[in-house]
């Protein structure tokens, strides 16, 4: 059972477990980097390019949490909202509403 009830109350606490600087620059090339592979699958219309987007996504994320967040990646438990919170971030970076 979440104890979560949706995104909405979660996301306060996504972006709490992401107050370090250099783990939100490091989630963000990560993502950056997914975007990356999806489009290079797409465009070379070769699938094996897909294996990179989770490795590029999760690796460089989770080196922001243990090696700078100090911290256990909220995916381990709430895994869905985490990959909502992911992009929902992203594009909130992107915008300025959240600090690089």
């Amino acid at each position: 059972m979440s104890r979560y009830a949706d995104f909405r109350e979660f996301y306060p606490y996504y972006l709490s477990e992401h107050s370090n600087r250099m783990c939100r620059r490091l989630h963000f090339i990560g993502s950056s980097l997914v975007l990356l592979v999806l489009v290079s699958a797409v465009l070379s219309g070769d699938l094996r390019w897909l294996w990179l987007a989770p490795v590029a996504g999760y690796g460089f994320a989770w080196v922001g949490h243990f090696a700078f967040e100090k911290n256990r990646p909220a995916t381990f438990k709430q895994p869905l909202y985490s990959l909502i919170g992911d992009w929902v971030m992203y594009w909130q970076m992107l915008r300025g509403k959240v600090r690089f």
